[in-house]
């Protein structure tokens, strides 16, 4: 049986909601099988009662993003319809409040998706947090903001960002120039992070003075770092004996982030990565947590959340086609 329900939107709040050709209320009718009109600024939703009241609770917790000024975009009402259809559309405002920092720009810095909210909480709670998923997920950027707050805010006398100097699936040859000149194409998402995070004089002045370290795993060796926040960003390029130098490194006073994504390991045949190992290992002490993303946290284009859907779907049919193929009884 077909329900009606009503609500008043202002026009402002209702041309946000619509989007550019409605194509924002297009989306949210097609995915819950509803028809939404407006006349003179009340908004009538047609169809099955639960999917009314779901659409219904939905455009409310919009019209509430849109007052607070929040963007509205592909990817927040992707997200949005996402969670609307299991029940969780009030979730969707309890992000926009939780804002880590701002840009040198002023655009502030926030979780976009549940996952994303655990990871930034996991982190605050937590001396450890492995934040494991594939990419566009924001586990370094969100790592990097919660570094430079921490920075800002005195917690932490220096920043720590280090990454294997792994090439991704292609071999790079000789690189010319002195050592810093070497590791640097290596480590540019790291600076490009921290320049749209802090500003590049404020991170060169920081860096000159020591406070702000970007260096390869192996600079690690031999150190004891405290009172730090250290980030370590493609784990998964780490081996097992890396994995475990860096996290012994760790001194009083000091938090760390490990990001990485066990999909896309770039070391060689036969080798195990370090991330999968310390994933096993440590999963049962209290003061580490591992966070896991899924392609529902993606924040890129929203065709990279597409991407990343198709090849977890095409890996897992291969396992399984594997596992079928191996499992016959051999006489």
């Amino acid at each position: 049986m077909e329900i009606t329900e009503r609500a008043e939107f202002s026009a402002e709040d209702m041309q946000k909601i619509f989007g550019a050709n409605d194509v924002y209320i297009r989306k949210i009718e097609d995915s819950y099988h509803v028809i939404v009109t407006d006349r003179n600024g009340m908004v009538n939703v047609t169809g099955d009662r639960e999917n009314v009241s779901k659409a219904m609770e939905l455009l409310r917790e919009l019209c509430i993003l849109s007052k607070k000024g929040s963007d509205l975009n592909d990817t927040s009402m992707n997200y949005a319809i996402e969670m609307g259809m299991e029940s969780k559309a009030g979730a969707i405002n309890d992000l926009d409040t939780d804002i880590i920092c701002h840009t040198v720009f002023g655009k502030p810095i926030k979780p976009k998706t549940l996952g994303q909210k655990k990871y930034v909480e996991a982190i605050r709670d937590k001396m450890i947090t492995f934040g494991i998923g594939p990419a566009g997920t924001g586990k370094t950027y969100l790592a990097m903001a919660c570094a430079i707050k921490a920075f800002k805010n005195e917690e932490v006398s220096r920043i720590i960002l280090t990454r294997p100097a792994i090439e991704a699936g292609e071999k790079l040859g000789f690189l010319p120039g002195d050592m810093q000149s070497k590791v640097d194409p290596y480590l540019r998402p790291l600076y490009d992070a921290l320049y749209q995070i802090m500003g590049a004089e404020n991170f060169l002045k920081n860096m000159e003075k020591g406070l702000i370290e970007v260096a390869p795993l192996a600079y690690m060796r031999g150190r004891t770092l405290d009172n730090a926040f250290i980030i370590l960003d493609e784990a998964q390029n780490t081996t097992p004996s890396q994995m475990k130098m860096f996290l012994t490194r760790i001194g009083f006073g000091s938090k760390v982030v490990v990001t990485g994504d066990e999909t896309q390991v770039d070391l060689g045949p036969g080798a195990t990565s370090g991330l999968i190992v310390a994933g096993k290992v440590l999963k049962k002490i209290d003061d580490i947590a591992f966070l896991r993303f899924t392609n529902s946290d993606v924040v890129r284009h929203p065709l990279v959340q597409k991407i990343v859907k198709a090849y977890e779907d095409y890996e897992n049919i291969n396992k399984h086609g594997k596992k079928t193929r191996g499992s016959g009884n051999k006489n």
